[in-house]
């Protein structure tokens, strides 16, 4: 993966959370989102580190891993907005977004929901005799979750080839990790016998490098890695503190955690033609997406039911 490579990615998911945020207060997108603006380098990296047919579980903030995995951005603009033709037919939103073929197995509003998923797929891989490798994006927040924790020890007892993703934004919605979470992140998963490691989560090139040396430990059959890869959240923990203002973070705590850019810090590594270059592709292709979720269908109401329920095969 070239730096170029790397940041055309930062660059894509934070112009797609930028016009995200956009269609929320035209009310093209309804609901809100949760922006992962300042956190692109965490997808970056570990998606870099994958195989295409290695498989992802996400989060509710989870734009930035569907879109580094491989996602198309009109489709998942499309979803966003609620259209037919977004990638799980404008049912999932900006929550729930899955692409199979892909190998992104959804992402998940309910808080670490994506770890048992990704143990459990992991599991299910080496049982089938594949290398393949799984990765859970989860954020602090998760980390107090029993069924984070019972999957941890799961995973490290079956030595399953998943990749345990932390994204330290320093916060669970307004309640600081600090105020939240007794000893540390690393030793929760060091107590299952996890090698953990703390990550730059702002540096696309120390989380790739991080993230390609745990897939490799865990396509080789050496179980989980842990990576917490400590990031800062520049928008709102959710779209409806544009307008609430709840006022957890000073001004001046958010001046100086935006003060470490993953955006710049790619994009200091290009010349300055080659990054001009890649701007104006991603602002005509993010533009398109764009358009063509303003303009996509909605679901016909009589399909409301439809892909509620797995089809069943009958037999015979």
């Amino acid at each position: 993966m070239t730096d170029a490579e790397l940041y055309r990615t930062v660059a894509l998911v934070r112009g797609f959370e930028r016009r995200a945020v956009e269609l929320v207060r035209a009310g093209v997108v309804p609901g809100g989102i949760h922006p992962c603006t300042g956190q692109e380098a965490v997808a970056a990296g570990v998606c870099a580190a994958l195989r295409p047919d290695d498989v992802v579980t996400s989060t509710h903030r989870g734009h930035g891993h569907v879109l580094a995995k491989g996602a198309d951005p009109a489709r998942m603009m499309a979803e966003l907005a609620g259209r037919e033709p977004g990638l799980n037919r404008g049912r999932g939103g900006s929550m729930h977004a899955a692409d199979f073929s892909l190998g992104v197995l959804g992402a998940n509003a309910m808080v670490g929901a994506a770890v048992p998923i990704a143990a459990g797929a992991a599991w299910a891989l080496r049982r089938a005799g594949s290398d393949k490798v799984a990765v859970a994006f989860f954020g602090d927040g998760a980390v107090s979750q029993g069924v984070v924790l019972e999957a941890f020890n799961l995973a490290a007892l079956w030595r399953a080839p998943v990749v345990l993703v932390c994204e330290n934004n320093g916060f669970a919605t307004s309640t600081r990790t600090a105020d939240a979470v007794a000893g540390s992140i690393l030793g929760r998963a060091r107590a299952f016998g996890i090698p953990a490691l703390a990550v730059d989560g702002t540096d696309p090139r120390a989380v790739l490098a991080a993230a390609s040396a745990a897939v490799a430990r865990a396509r080789a059959g050496g179980g989980p890695t842990l990576l917490e890869c400590a990031a800062y959240r520049f928008d709102a923990h959710h779209t409806w503190e544009h307008t609430a203002r709840p006022g957890y973070r000073s001004a001046a705590e958010e001046a100086a955690g935006r003060a470490r850019d993953p955006l710049e810090v790619q994009g200091a590594r290009l010349a300055p033609q080659v990054r001009s270059a890649i701007d104006a592709e991603l602002d005509e292709l993010l533009d398109a997406a764009v358009e063509f979720a303003r303009s996509a269908p909605h679901p016909d109401p009589a399909s409301a039911l439809e892909h509620l329920y797995a089809t069943v095969l009958e037999v015979g």
